[in-house]
């Protein structure tokens, strides 16, 4: 039995920050080969990788089919990839395309997923070389309110199309196209005013004006992008932006400033880049729509096939320009390229402006406009090849990052998150030192309570709503389908909190239990009591369920995690469907931003738990109860017990908020919270009936030698009744 339970340890220690993601396999039963070409009857065979597969008309081959994921970033607004079926004709022309999953909340409330279907369908036909030759050969049809989405849509088909059309031969790839070896020469550093820095191209600008705008909407094609004009003069600024790579030291010096420049140094990884964008006018390259841990939805980056979308962990915004001469600018800000993305600071790129117009209360037509930038020769230098033979080769230049010398993407994410890091390594630290040194801090009852407040407020606003570190049963699952399929530690580094977290609840489970996660750093659970703090505040009148129905409530749990887990083993996808019996994605992820039943469902939890606290926790968690079985391992016994507990005295189990203390005294590690009151009223002299006998009894003997009776013992000595050491610990 303890062998069974340390694996199961292991696996809820080591669970996977993300359920894992599908693969073009997994999809293959789910779709027809005629959705992706339309002569196509039945799948070939799949390369030796993997990622692609014939499609074929009987015997004869009528093009490829591939996951765009597989080829191409596609990670939309919910932090998930957007899974999209391609098919390719052998003429490298798109010949079909099908959303198969996604995760996006956008699509999952208000916008029905038929309209982005129909977005997608419009790909057909789409040929492949004239987009890799143009970059932008179709109009970009936007679903108003889902731009992010759309956009990731896009980049992630026409890159994952291009890539798989190198592949299978049917137009050149980068090797054929690139010319020498090329790289950032950092000795080049110069004084330059802003005006030289315009002139010899360092900076790149885009001037559209008012007049522009209104005739480029004039000419999209809706009627109704006429209808409402861009106000003012033709030769109104409409936007002046200005572009230019950071990482090269004439540049980003100069127009950033020394320190700030420094600064920059400092935050970038290897092989990272930056670029500084600025700009002034009535349209704002960022956006009023923007959010925290959102996209910049207004601006990407694109180079060849690769293309850049700038999360707010890659953004800076700065102050004024540095340069002499610079005029005032609305916006000034930096965004940092993650060395992963393939970037080639060498080469020529672009940023693609996207303004969008009002055609109507709620729906809007769309434009792009190109800024392209050409770093200037003089910055770069050309870098030998290397020697077959050569036995050390030097670093990796700028040019190569992202290949397989380069550190793992999970390094790069870690380091761009050391703030996060620092600031949950914290939270742990303080949480640990506060059980260690519990029944010191149990004698001061206020600072336990509004310590536990203030700490599941950061709890459910920082790691829960902002950080979006919510464990999930889903996580267990998919831990243990990818020990079946291949086991890879990058994957479950690349989200460093919900590492972390796991981690953490690891090691509590040896000391403490589930009460460590579920108590304290839940945030759904931290949501469930601090309702319920309020609904009390309110006088809102608590529930007391009889022991009876309590204890047989309890098993619940138990019985969903069980279900959940054998339906894993068969099939993730099912048992990540019927694990939306965890409010979590709704609640915390999403912040109730879904579809209505998903809304109710959560909500009347909450509202339950206003008249039974942590009602979801007691009778209903999964993951509670996954936690809970490990949690019998725990080599510890901390939460301390006087004999008279349960026998006579109830006080403690008449108090705990989810009834984890058993009529006869004892504590039910499985239900504890490790709320700590307890604790609190065991070291009280005024509520617990151990202490109070033992403060009366020092009353009465203080009392006897104030008035000069016989000689008595020291105050300060406590009888056994009253003294801790003299009673029992916590048994399991």
């Amino acid at each position: 039995m303890h062998r069974i339970l340390l694996v199961f340890l292991a696996l809820i220690a080591f669970s996977p920050a993300l359920a894992a993601e599908p693969s073009l396999s997994r999809f293959l039963d789910d779709i027809a080969p005629e959705e992706l070409h339309p002569q196509a009857d039945r799948f070939g065979e799949m390369t030796a990788d993997a990622s692609i597969i014939e499609l074929l008309h009987g015997d004869e081959p009528v093009g490829w089919a591939f996951l765009n994921s597989d080829f191409a970033t596609a990670v939309g607004y919910s932090g998930k990839p957007i899974h999209i079926m391609v098919g390719l004709d052998r003429e490298g022309r798109i010949s079909g395309a099908k959303l198969v999953k996604h995760y996006e909340p956008i699509v999952l409330v208000g916008i029905p997923e038929s309209a982005i279907d129909a977005v997608i369908d419009h790909y057909r036909g789409i040929d492949v070389a004239e987009e890799l030759e143009s970059g932008s050969g179709h109009e970009l049809d936007i679903v108003s309110g889902a731009t992010v989405t759309i956009m990731v849509i896009d980049d992630s088909i026409i890159r994952s199309a291009i890539k798989v059309a190198q592949t299978v031969g049917l137009i050149a790839g980068k090797s054929q196209k690139q010319g020498p070896l090329k790289r950032i020469d950092k000795t080049i550093d110069e004084d330059r005013s802003w005006s030289e820095l315009v002139g010899d191209g360092s900076l790149r600008w885009l001037s559209l004006d008012i007049g522009t705008i209104n005739r480029a909407f004039a000419e999209h094609g809706d009627a109704r992008a006429t209808e409402f004009p861009e106000p003012g003069a033709d030769s109104d600024t409409f936007i002046d932006l200005y572009v230019g790579l950071a990482t090269i030291p004439t540049i980003g010096r100069n127009v950033m400033g020394p320190n700030e420049y420094a600064n920059m140094e400092k935050r970038l990884a290897k092989g990272d880049n930056a670029i500084l964008l600025a700009a002034r006018g009535r349209y704002s390259f960022k956006g009023s729509g923007y959010v925290r841990g959102g996209i910049f939805d207004r601006i990407h980056l694109i180079q060849g096939d690769i293309s850049i979308r700038f999360r707010d962990r890659q953004h800076k915004r700065l102050g004024q320009v540095q340069a002499d001469g610079a005029p005032a600018f609305d916006e000034f800000d930096l965004f940092v390229i993650p060395a992963e993305s393939g970037f080639d600071p060498s080469r020529p790129w672009r940023i693609q402006l996207l303004v969008n117009r009002m055609t109507g209360p709620t729906t809007k037509a769309f434009l792009t406009f190109d800024l392209d930038f050409v770093p200037p020769a003089k910055y770069l230098e050309t870098v030998e090849p290397l020697p077959v033979e050569a036995e050390n080769p030097p670093a990796a230049s700028e040019a190569t990052l992202g290949e397989k010398g380069h550190n793992p993407l999970w390094k790069s994410i870690w380091q761009n998150r050391r703030v996060d890091i620092a600031i949950l390594a914290a939270a742990l630290v303080i949480l640990t030192g506060g059980f260690f040194f519990q029944m010191q801090i149990a004698r001061y009852p206020r600072l336990v309570f509004w310590g536990r407040i203030a700490f599941l407020t950061f709890t459910l606003g920082w790691l829960g709503w902002w950080a979006n570190a919510q464990l999930s049963v889903v996580n267990v699952m998919a831990f243990t389908g990818s020990l079946l399929s291949g086991f890879s530690w990058d994957y479950f580094l690349m989200d460093p909190l919900i590492f972390m977290l796991w981690f953490a609840v690891a090691a509590s489970l040896i000391f403490w239990g589930r009460g460590a996660y579920c108590g304290w750093l839940c945030p759904f659970g931290a949501l469930q009591e601090l309702t319920n703090r309020f609904a009390k505040f309110l006088r809102i009148p608590q529930w007391q369920l009889p022991w009876g129905l309590h204890e047989r409530l309890w098993p619940l749990k138990y019985m969903i995690f069980l279900v959940l887990f054998g339906v894993s083993l068969y099939s993730l996808d099912t048992a990540e469907k019927l694990a939306e019996i965890e409010p979590f994605k709704t609640a915390i992820i999403l912040k109730f931003v879904r579809d209505w039943p998903f809304v109710v469902f959560a909500a009347g939890l909450l509202v339950v738990g206003l008249f039974v606290e942590r009602f979801y926790c007691r009778y209903l968690c999964p993951l509670g109860a996954a936690l809970a079985i490990p949690g019998r391992l725990r080599m510890f016994e901390w939460l301390k017990r006087y004999r008279d507990c349960g026998n006579p005295c109830h006080v403690c189990a008449n108090e705990c908020m989810v009834q984890a203390i058993h009529p006869e005294g004892h504590i039910n590690p499985n239900e504890c919270l490790y709320c700590l009151h307890c604790q609190v009223v065991y070291v009280d002299d005024h509520k617990c009936p151990v202490c109070v006998k033992a403060r009366l009894r020092r009353a009465r003997l203080d009392a006897r030698a104030a008035a000069g009776s016989n000689p008595v013992p020291s105050s300060g000595t406590r009888s056994s009744e009253g003294n801790p050491d003299h009673g029992k610990t916590q048994s399991s």
